[in-house]
């Protein structure tokens, strides 16, 4: 099977560089996953899948654990080196071949239209540049291919649309990772030129204090198109 993408990992600092929260997510990740629920969240969102795959923003690896025997390999990207440690940890504990690449959402290392799905966690919260991700993510995906998405999103309540706003421009990008928690996933995918074929918002946690991050969107989005569109 040829491979999917380039090993030399990139030179110079890293292009992402959140050192404290990365070593208290994950540290903490157990716990958290634990309180909020989102273990039965992955299993769904994994559920189904098969062939190559590939995940942006793979963190300490979470939904390793969850992906189906029919998925014959997993290219995991992850740019914070102190997540990746873990996530090297758990893809060896993992069911199905797990690769963790050194790289970021806007400039992923791999062939074009080489997967036949990927997946998106909680991660379009904290990219730099959503445009380019999509664009990046539609160019490695083949025709067809499937997005499995669970990502923070704008609350539709006004109340917690208003905190998300206040909370965005002060502290919690820097206290989290970057973490901007009221983008429009689903617009991005839109106008990337994903068509969402299924969605549905969901609280995490499920019951309990409302946080900034609470609401999320999950669901399916299609890569259209003939060849490289």
């Amino acid at each position: 099977m040829p491979p999917l993408h380039r090993s030399r990992p990139p030179r110079g600092p890293d292009p992402v560089h959140h050192p404290l929260f990365a070593r208290f997510y994950a540290r903490t990740a157990p716990a958290l996953e634990a309180r909020s629920g989102m273990a039965a969240h992955r299993r769904e969102l994994l559920t189904g899948l098969s062939g190559r795959v590939i995940e942006i923003g793979a963190g300490p690896g979470l939904n390793f654990p969850y992906y189906p025997e029919a998925v014959s390999e997993v290219v995991a990207v992850e740019p914070e080196r102190r997540l990746r440690r873990p996530a090297a940890e758990a893809a060896v504990r993992a069911g199905v071949p797990v690769d963790v690449v050194p790289a970021t959402a806007e400039a992923l290392p791999v062939k074009s239209e080489a997967f036949d799905a990927a997946v998106v966690c909680l991660v379009l919260c904290s990219v730099r540049d959503v445009p380019r991700a999509l664009g990046e993510l539609r160019r490695v995906l083949r025709p067809g291919a499937e997005v499995r998405f669970f990502e923070h999103g704008r609350a539709e309540e006004r109340a917690l649309a208003a905190v998300q706003r206040v909370a965005d421009r002060t502290l919690w990008p820097r206290l989290f990772g970057g973490c901007r928690t009221s983008r429009d996933p689903l617009g991005a995918l839109t106008v990337a030129g994903f068509a969402v074929r299924s969605s549905r918002r969901v609280w995490v946690p499920a019951t309990g204090l409302r946080l900034p991050s609470s609401s999320c969107v999950t669901g399916v989005a299609v890569r259209p198109g003939e060849g490289r569109g």
